[in-house]
């Protein structure tokens, strides 16, 4: 398993983000947001560095849309196992 996002663009992983506010504000009901979007591994390490650890990285995102800072992370690893090894060993 990974642990940084530098180790997650090496096995090829994609990285999702949602905003995760709900439909309530307080007492009020408000509409939802609905914004999703694929992160671009290889931004996040340019920006972040390659020892960025990947449980901290919804700490640090906002959603665009309504600012909000509950966004969740999916980290959505290569299902085949072999293309994972495969590409380990061609360094």
């Amino acid at each position: 398993m990974a642990e940084t996002i530098g180790e997650a663009m090496d096995a090829g992983w994609e990285i999702r983000a949602r905003c995760a506010w709900g439909r309530r504000e307080g007492l009020k009901s408000v509409r939802e947001c609905l914004w999703r979007h694929s992160l671009d591994v290889a931004t996040l390490v340019a920006t972040r560095g390659r020892d960025f650890p990947l449980a901290m990285l919804s700490q640090r995102m906002r959603c665009p849309v309504c600012g909000s800072r509950r966004v969740a992370i999916a980290y959505l690893p290569k299902s085949d196992p072999r293309v994972m090894t495969m590409a380990r060993n061609t360094r």
